[in-house]
């Protein structure tokens, strides 16, 4: 039998050429050996092992320390967006051939988002979808902040809508809509016509909002601090419809944002934009970022935004402009 060329190197894994670039995805995703071990339900030396086999077999360092994260190289770089899509299709493949034979308008589709983004920003949205696509089952998981994106870790959504200070590595957040800070009094209240208004001038009066774990919360008390300028919570509660009803009765005035503002509200409410002093609000699509994203989902994100997709690269990072 004929010896192969002395130049030729076996390795055992080319028997299965998907685990060592599926681990070697992963890592270059999560900048961890041992984060991706956990990925794949793999051991450290394991995926290290099939890292070193990959680079010898092609000859070139793919991944080097960074502080404490492993980055990319060049060729590591290159090897990413070559081997990527064929990872993701052909972990995709068993799922996307099931929803194939079952129809493009059939499966379900899962989406989380906290309450104003479901009574204020999806109806439009919802109804759409659900004229495009009748036999989706549609489910909207009311949950916030972290609950959120712990469901899109787990896959237990397909996608989130919602609004980001913070953008996780593993995700990907495209902020779609951006909305005014604004200061809600009762009709009759000193600072529903005082000119030149300051932000000193709403220290008197007891504000009116969210729970401290809460987004807007943090961003209030950060803002006063930051201008040295006290202030007083008179009442916490959550939901901006319970907030709105208190301010109107007299109760406190409020800081929320334009989304919540309705024409109605406006017959009842003083509304006066605070964008001097506070920044102005995203909202956009939340995604994990290599997910494989249904027909279903795909055609929910577009009705958010066409050509967000196409434009961005489903799994590619986003950031919040706030």
């Amino acid at each position: 039998m004929a010896k192969p060329p002395t130049n030729a190197v076996r390795f055992a894994y080319k028997g299965s050429r998907l685990k060592p670039l599926r681990a070697f995805c992963q890592v270059a995703r999560l900048g961890s050996v041992s984060r991706a071990a956990e990925a794949l339900y793999l051991s450290q030396p394991a995926v290290t092992l099939q890292l070193q086999a990959l680079e010898r077999e092609l000859g070139v360092r793919l991944l080097e320390r960074s502080g404490r994260r492993l980055s990319l190289t060049r060729e590591g770089e290159l090897l990413y967006e070559l081997a990527r899509p064929l990872v993701e299709g052909l972990d995709g493949l068993a799922s996307n051939f099931r929803e194939q034979v079952r129809g493009l308008d059939a499966g379900e589709l899962n989406v989380a988002a906290g309450s104003s983004t479901i009574l204020y920003l999806l109806p439009g949205i919802v109804d759409a979808f659900r004229q495009r696509m009748p036999d989706v089952r549609l489910s909207l998981h009311n949950v916030t902040g972290a609950s959120g994106l712990d469901l899109l870790r787990s896959d237990a959504v397909d996608l989130a809508v919602g609004s980001m200070l913070d953008v996780p590595a593993d995700l990907s957040y495209a902020p779609v809509y951006r909305f005014e800070p604004m200061l809600i009094t009762p009709l009759d209240h000193p600072l529903a016509s005082k000119p030149d208004l300051q932000l000193k001038d709403l220290s008197p009066y007891g504000l009116i909002l969210p729970p401290k774990r809460l987004t807007t919360y943090r961003l209030v008390d950060l803002v006063f601090q930051q201008n040295r300028v006290p202030y007083t919570v008179a009442l916490e509660v959550g939901g901006w419809e319970v907030i709105k009803q208190y301010v109107a009765m007299g109760l406190g005035i409020s800081i929320v944002t334009a989304i919540c503002l309705t024409e109605a509200d406006r017959q009842r409410l003083s509304a006066r934009s605070l964008a001097r002093w506070f920044p102005s609000r995203s909202y956009g699509v939340v995604m994990r970022k290599g997910k494989f994203l249904s027909t279903q989902a795909r055609a929910f994100v577009d009705l958010i935004q066409p050509e967000l997709l196409a434009d961005r690269e489903y799994d590619q990072g986003g950031h919040s402009a706030r």
